[in-house]
């Protein structure tokens, strides 16, 4: 047993890592590592002390994407001379660097980029806290038990779909719009819905509702705009009006970006990071210009695809990446930050589509997430959202959390291995210039990357039982509790 000095240097230490202050918490391992005289303390000393250098060097990875992302829209820029809305606010007001001769497209001054994310808040008034899951994609069907047919939500499904994501609010951290509804309701009539059973944090397109509809969001803590603007460092033409409209209102923006590794961006993990991190700064960028201070969340949510080119949420890999990209953001950048899993590529309610969206949670949840929508009712990559199984992923995830909080308990952060590609920015001017990803010499040189990263979190296994395990384990300690 550690004496009470010994206990609360170790418990200090933990903290920091909590933190991302990994050199001071390995000055103080190193302290403890001299000075403690308890052999059963030095080996969980050493431990942790292994794991300070990789974390030292992951965070300093995720550094080098904050300041490349910025470099890709000082130095490649943002194609929006085509849109001449963008164009003529940021000109206005004196963000476009017309000296830059060598930039791909209009480039941003770096100074008015710092300065719109400095006045970009850091805290959300209805945050749910780290690791909350709940719902989202807005699948354009519901799985129906017993029917076939696919189509969207009825008013009445609606109704009860709301109800029973309320009956499990204990475990819902977000309350994104889950699935598409027919014309017997609107948006708007789905958001009052949402608004009257739900109390917790929502989230709900308004792209499609009327101007006086739109401010029904603005002023509420509890209340997240979804919105997007970029793909492939291009304006989405159809949705500008929409977000410009959202800022003016002064809504609370959730961002997002849903590049696709390999397809609409690089296939190197550091690389799709950085361009999905540019991607939202350039819309943080446009938030604060037509709002100052308006709250904005980063919803960089980079997607993994399959062989056959679609969305593939059984993979590993698409866990990895979003738990990356949320230590960019709670490590780095001090943004609220969401990001997706726990979904599946299987299309029906069966033990290997449940599984699937429990392996992948758990997996966020080792690494360390803020929000994560998407993870509990979905199925087939996003495409069919399942009340069945929403009820279900909620039945799971209250076990799995208290089991959870006992496997992990005074561990530690776990090194996530981020392998480096110092090339990221060089492949990201590459496929602007080419204008497609699967014609980049990139993106053929990275058609491994994600394999040998997952390789190298294996590797680790090998050498501390807490790493891949604690999944097997959750799902060991559930079996014997059934």
């Amino acid at each position: 047993m550690m004496d009470n000095r010994t206990h609360h240097a170790f418990d200090r230490a933990l903290a920091l890592e909590k933190q991302a202050r990994f050199n001071t918490a390995k000055a103080l391992y190193e302290d403890l590592l001299r000075h403690c005289p308890e052999k059963s303390v030095l080996q969980r000393v050493q431990d942790r002390l292994e794991d300070m250098d990789e974390l030292i060097a992951e965070k300093a990875i995720y550094r080098r994407i904050d300041e490349n992302a910025k470099r890709v829209l000082t130095d490649i820029g943002v194609n929006i001379v085509d849109n001449q809305s963008i164009l003529d606010l940021l000109v206005q007001v004196n963000a476009v660097d017309f000296d830059n001769q060598t930039a791909l497209f209009i480039p941003l001054k770096r100074h008015y980029i710092d300065a719109c994310l400095e006045q970009t808040p850091r805290t959300l008034g209805a945050d749910p806290g780290m690791n909350t899951f709940g719902t989202g994609a807005t699948s354009p069907f519901l799985a129906r038990t017993g029917d076939d047919e696919l189509r969207p939500a009825s008013r009445r499904e609606y109704q009860e779909i709301v109800q029973v994501v309320s009956d499990n609010s204990d475990i819902v951290g977000i309350f994104s719009l889950p699935v598409a509804c027919d014309k017997s309701a609107t948006l708007f009539d789905i958001a009052q819905m949402m608004e009257d059973r739900y109390h917790g944090l929502k989230m709900i397109p308004t792209n499609t509702m009327h101007d006086d509809e739109v401010s029904f969001l603005s002023g509420k803590e509890e209340w997240l705009d979804g919105t997007s603007l970029l793909t492939s460092l291009t304006p989405m033409n159809t949705m500008v009006g929409a977000f410009m409209r959202s800022a003016r209102a002064g809504n609370n923006l959730l961002l997002v970006d849903q590049s696709l590794v390999g397809l609409s961006g690089p296939g190197s993990p550091e690389a799709i990071l950085t361009l999905v991190h540019a991607h939202i700064i350039f819309m943080i960028v446009v938030a604060q210009t037509v709002t100052p201070g308006i709250s904005c969340v980063h919803c960089g949510i980079p997607s993994i695809v399959g062989g056959d080119g679609t969305l593939a949420y059984s993979s590993a890999h698409q866990s990895m990446i979003n738990a990356a990209m949320a230590r960019l953001n709670t490590w780095i950048t001090g943004l609220p930050t969401a990001q997706t899993g726990g979904s599946t590529s299987m299309t029906e309610v069966a033990e290997q589509a449940l599984v699937d969206s429990e392996l992948s949670r758990n997996l966020l949840r080792k690494y360390g997430v803020h929000i994560v929508r998407h993870a509990l009712g979905a199925l087939d990559s996003l495409n069919f959202f399942s009340l069945e199984k929403f009820v279900q992923d909620c039945e799971r995830e209250r076990r799995d959390q208290t089991i959870f909080a006992s496997v992990i308990e005074r561990k530690g952060i776990i090194p996530l291995y981020f392998p480096t590609d110092d090339h990221a920015l060089e492949g990201i001017r590459e496929i602007a210039e080419k204008g497609n990803p699967k014609s980049a010499d990139h993106t053929l040189r990275n058609v491994d990357s994600f394999s040998l990263w997952e390789e190298r979190i294996k590797d680790a296994a090998t050498r501390k039982l807490y790493y891949p395990q604690l999944n097997d384990m959750v799902i060991d300690a559930i079996g014997k509790r059934k």
